[in-house]
């Protein structure tokens, strides 16, 4: 199958069940079967990172069933089955996915609901399942690359269903619902692997982001065999599973370690792991016997950066218009939030900091 263009993407498949993921209509009793090429491009279409869900006029009940039975449960996240407008379930859709409607394809056998959907939601695609096999096939679906994290992209999700269910019943203080998470922040050298996640972290988080300096891949495979630069990237775990690569950062080395770039992705709002980022890099730079040095240029959106900064100690040296360059005290050691166990594969920091752990 061919990987589709940039402007086509495509992250969320919704599929009609009757005649259309499966032959047959279940409420009339028929014996169905789903084709091998359905079964085949569910599969394909979760290797690829893209969401999929369902939007059926039937009954839940018999709906999970059959499903189940098929092996097919797993792939569709908060399957809206019921007697709503097509259109109502689409918009269920994008707001528990979070996704925008224009990244939606609709498949479905009947014309009606088809247009019902394109008059409701003009920018959900709305086609048959034939047309869904001519349009991977034509290369306008599937993505051109795949990182690590779009291929558990589904886990990610159902996840943070988990999680999301355990902070709405938790009661508590903060640190405590944040102690009661488990987290596990790794950080470490990026690989050849970590590259296309981490270009995409530079193109699309602009709020947990200090300098909105952006690179391609090309541009960090040149920073990551330049000896006068680390690119690092922070992987975070929970008891719920994992969040993915949710960290970058890009530092120039030598006498001072300067960090050009430190990002965090949305996905770790509100759990407060970026001082724990923070302190790995000034205690990896001290334990070379180098100063930490960190630049931030305000956007209107990153002020919180600026006061995570802060927070971690770091104080501002010069302010210009466009840029505020902070250092690390050299006698001061960043505190890593009791709440978070960080991991770290640089050996030397390790030595340095005892209570730190580091990756074999």
């Amino acid at each position: 199958m061919t990987p589709a263009t940039a402007e086509n993407t495509v992250k969320c498949v919704v599929w009609d069940l009757d005649d259309t993921l499966w032959d047959g209509t279940l409420l009339e009793g028929d014996e169905l079967h789903v084709p091998d090429a359905n079964r085949t491009l569910v599969r394909v279409l979760d290797e690829h990172g893209i969401l999929q869900s369902v939007a059926s006029r039937n009954e839940p009940g018999p709906v999970e069933d059959r499903l189940r039975g098929f092996g097919l449960d797993k792939y569709f996240l908060h399957p809206q089955v019921g007697w709503s407008a097509k259109s109502a379930s689409l918009r269920t859709l994008l707001e528990v996915l979070n996704i925008s409607a224009d990244s939606v394809l609709f498949i479905d056998d009947s014309e009606f609901e088809r247009a019902e959907v394109a008059r409701e939601l003009p920018e959900v695609r709305c086609v048959t399942r034939e047309k869904l096999h001519e349009l991977v096939a034509g290369g306008r679906v599937l993505p051109r690359q795949v990182t690590a994290d779009a291929a558990r992209r589904r886990d990610m999700y159902q996840a943070e269903d988990r999680r999301r269910g355990h902070e709405e019943t938790f009661q508590g203080p903060a640190e405590e619902f944040l102690s009661s998470l488990g987290m596990t922040l790794r950080v470490r050298n990026a690989t050849e692997g970590d590259l296309d996640r981490a270009a995409e972290l530079t193109r699309r988080t602009h709020q947990l982001n200090t300098t909105g300096i952006t690179f391609d891949r090309d541009e960090l495979a040149e920073l990551v065999r330049d000896p006068g630069h680390r690119v690092i990237v922070a992987e975070l775990d929970d008891r719920f599973g994992t969040y993915g690569t949710i960290g970058l950062a890009v530092l120039s080395t030598g006498p001072e370690w300067t960090i050009r770039l430190l990002l965090m992705s949305c996905r770790v709002m509100g759990r407060n792991v970026g001082t724990a980022l923070i302190a790995a890099l000034a205690r990896t730079a001290a334990a070379h016997g180098a100063r930490t040095v960190a630049h931030f240029r305000p956007t209107d959106r990153n002020r919180q950066m600026l006061v995570t900064y802060r927070f971690a100690g770091f104080a501002v040296v010069s302010r210009s218009e466009d840029r505020v360059v902070l250092t690390m005290p050299e006698d001061r050691i960043p505190a890593v939030p009791g709440y978070v166990r960080l991991v770290t594969e640089d050996t030397a920091t390790v030595l340095s900091c005892p209570t730190q752990e580091v990756t074999r």
